[in-house]
């Protein structure tokens, strides 16, 4: 991990480099997710599966695409203890942090003796999208679905790629425990379209949540208005600002939670102590050591790191 003088010349540089990361939209690429998104809309199923294969390798079908109670069920079987020990932690922890959030409603009467307020509903069905790829994070699904659960949410609908066609245990299991009531195995661009647009086998929701690839964000920002979206995300970044009370080997970890997302990942220390920047530079490489992810950390952190 490189450590850079803000009074350097290559201060500016970097800068440049981490604020033109986020122009991920290129014209190809917007073309080719809008050809992707119109044609699920127009042909369905014919063309979530025909993306599918050609993008993830996986032959699909209307009655394989959705994860069965027996596949479910099989995935969980594959998850470790300790595993589901520490998604079901975190998952208490999400919604006891949630539920201070519920909005409730109100009615009033004006001077004029009118009665006025607001009827707080939840949606009948919301779509989550988790990635699958380089990436997965069951966490990532636990703070998309809970909130949607406690809100009350009528049905919730996960589509994630699988692999060979076969459910990500550790997804599996942070649905089993977040309450997802549905799973398709499709993801990309066309599983975005599929959910906003809906198939004979993929029921339209009323929002889709949750990150993805560029492909994902732009098709999201496409179907806004279509469908409601949560945000169009970016690469995953993080800035910390440390000064000598920080703890070295904290700040390290927190780097390496985001850089450990992709190669676009840019993870940031800003500090006024040189020596807290080595030592910080250094608990970096030692803890990327033992990480499952090093290849992907390297990449990530020796252009925006």
């Amino acid at each position: 991990m490189r450590i850079i003088r803000s009074d350097a010349a290559e201060f500016r540089n970097f800068f440049q480099t981490l604020r033109a990361r986020g122009g991920a939209f290129t014209p190809e690429l917007q073309a080719s997710v809008a050809q992707i998104v119109h044609d699920v809309s127009l042909r369905g199923d014919e063309a979530l599966f025909y993306y599918t294969q050609k993008f993830d390798g996986c032959d699909l079908t209307a009655s394989t695409v959705e994860a069965t109670p027996a596949e479910r069920k099989e995935a969980l079987a594959k998850v470790k203890p300790e595993d589901r020990e520490v998604i079901e932690l975190a998952a208490r922890r999400i919604e006891k942090y949630h539920r201070q959030q519920i909005a409730a409603g109100y009615t009033m009467r004006d001077e004029g003796g009118g009665e006025l307020g607001q009827r707080v509903l939840p949606l009948q069905r919301v779509g989550i999208y988790a990635p699958g790829g380089k990436a997965f994070y069951p966490s990532t699904l636990l703070m998309a679905a809970i909130p949607a659960r406690i809100a009350g949410v009528g049905e919730i609908v996960l589509v994630s790629p699988a692999k060979d066609g076969r459910l990500n245990p550790l997804i599996a299991a942070a649905a089993d425990v977040a309450g997802v009531d549905r799973i398709f195995k499709i993801g990309g661009a066309q599983a975005i379209a599929a959910l906003a647009y809906g198939t004979p086998t993929i029921p339209r929701v009323d929002k889709i949540v949750g990150p993805g690839n560029a492909y994902v964000a732009a098709a999201k920002k496409l179907v806004f208005g279509q469908v409601a979206i949560d945000m169009i995300a970016g690469p995953s970044e993080v800035a910390i600002i440390a000064d000598q009370t920080a703890n070295p080997a904290f700040a390290a970890a927190d780097l390496l939670a985001q850089a450990e997302h992709d190669e676009m990942a840019a993870a940031v220390l800003f500090t006024p102590f040189p020596d807290l920047a080595d030592i910080v530079a250094g608990e970096v490489e030692k803890q990327m050591q033992t990480l499952p992810k090093k290849e992907m950390i390297e990449k990530s952190l020796s252009s925006f790191g």
